[in-house]
């Protein structure tokens, strides 16, 4: 008999993860979106087996309930659900990227004795929708797994089964101990990205041509501001508290900064970008294939080549023959602090392995991979 998951929300999450899950053949996928024209898209892709009327209609059969909806959203629906029949032994996830916020919404579920075990699949993509859903995406990623104190070690075990094919890296944390960890490493960086582009632009009134120069390595390092406006806002509002802690020890830090740059000790100066250089180089980059963490990062190749006509059709047509997408190209027009002047991005460490190892063999040309 197959098992029965519901999938609240098709988008690129939601679509995604009903594609990975497809690949298990005893389970029956039925999905909500309220967008019908969605949800139609997600059934005739074969993401989902069924259309469901509403969501509560879709979980009304389901033996595990998954919500691929904005936080804000499943914290309502959470709420709805205490209302809704759902079955003895359900499990109730979800794929929100703040988990203290949806785990204190499900608390009355939770008293009801209803299974709930949150879920953070780390991985993105720079299109959004449905028609960008990739069975793929997860692979390699880290999926969070946030139980409540009810879930037993079965239940926390049925789940990663469940999601075996999402061929992501399972791992259970606490909620606010997840929330804690993706302030750092996520959420606080984008806060800082945005604030330079918010200092640049305060400055480009009076010095203008800052802009031309923010083309190379400052467009790189603040790539992450360009980022969906209102999921962020809706980020920062559901994380205040460890965001705030994060800032003052920002600010703190930024205060010895300053010191060490007044005091013009050399030696000082010197241990600061020593020392952040070696922790930088000891972080995680690969581990049987690319590990995703937190943030979505494209996997980019810098390439110095000539200026010569027609060179960089060469290159598509190079990595076009070898059946390689690419998600992005440009090019760089000031290098102080990067490789090359060409920079492709792929979607996957495979695709930008394959790419390289592609071109080296069909050029001359000198590749760095940052």
């Amino acid at each position: 008999m197959k098992e029965n998951v519901a999938i609240i929300g098709l988008g690129l999450i939601g679509g995604s993860l009903g594609l990975a899950l497809k690949r298990n053949a005893n389970l029956h996928v039925i999905g909500f979106d309220r967008s019908y024209q969605t949800a139609d898209e997600a059934y005739r892709r074969g993401i989902i087996d069924t259309i469901a009327p509403s969501a509560e209609a879709a979980c009304r059969n389901a033996d595990v309930i998954i919500f691929a909806t904005p936080v804000n959203t499943t914290v309502r629906l959470l709420q709805e659900a205490e209302t809704w029949k759902l079955k003895e032994n359900v499990i109730i996830s979800d794929t929100g990227s703040t988990k203290k916020p949806i785990m204190d919404a499900a608390a009355n579920l939770i008293e009801k004795g209803i299974i709930v075990i949150g879920g953070h699949p780390m991985a993105g993509s720079h299109k959004s929708g449905v028609s960008a859903a990739l069975g793929h995406l997860f692979e390699n990623a880290y999926y969070v797994l946030t139980p409540s104190h009810t879930a037993d070690e079965e239940q926390i075990q049925r789940m990663r089964h469940l999601l075996l094919p999402t061929k992501g890296k399972i791992v259970v944390l606490d909620a606010i101990e997840h929330d804690r960890m993706t302030a750092i490493v996520s959420h606080f960086p984008h806060i800082v990205a945005s604030s330079l582009v918010g200092r640049l632009e305060d400055q480009h009134e009076h010095q203008p041509f800052v802009k031309q120069l923010a083309a190379g390595g400052f467009r790189d390092i603040t790539r992450i501001a360009s980022a969906d406006p209102v999921m962020w806002r809706d980020i920062t509002l559901q994380n205040q508290e460890e965001l705030l802690t994060q800032i003052d020890g920002w600010m703190e830090k930024m205060t010895e900064v300053r010191q060490m740059i007044a005091s013009n000790d050399e030696n000082h100066i010197y241990e600061f970008f020593a020392d952040a250089k070696k922790f930088r180089d000891t972080l995680p980059l690969t581990s049987k294939g690319a590990v995703q963490g937190a943030l979505y990062t494209p996997f980019d190749l810098h390439i110095d080549i000539p200026d010569t006509p027609g060179i960089i059709s060469e290159i598509t047509k190079i990595l076009a023959d070898e059946r390689i997408s690419l998600t992005s190209i440009r090019i760089v027009e000031t290098r102080t602090d990067v490789y090359g002047i060409l920079v492709i991005s792929f979607q996957t460490a495979e695709d930008r392995k394959h790419a390289q190892k592609a071109l080296e063999k069909a050029t001359d040309y000198s590749m760095h991979i940052i």
